[in-house]
């Protein structure tokens, strides 16, 4: 099932339970990538992880 079936599905149940249809999908998708980079940006890595580094095949 995609998100626009899940999408149709939800808004079919909404309906019949007389609540509030829920938002189409990706309504908020760039929102979303906004704040995740804004708090990419403000949280950087700390020191005491693990860097994660390339395994190099012989």
């Amino acid at each position: 099932m995609d998100a626009m079936q899940q999408h149709m599905l939800d808004t079919y149940r909404a309906a019949c339970l007389d609540e509030p249809a829920p938002p189409p999908p990706g309504r908020h998708d760039r929102r979303t990538l906004r704040d995740l980079y804004h708090h990419w940006l403000t949280h950087p890595p700390t020191e005491n992880r693990p860097v994660r580094r390339l395994r190099t095949e012989p």
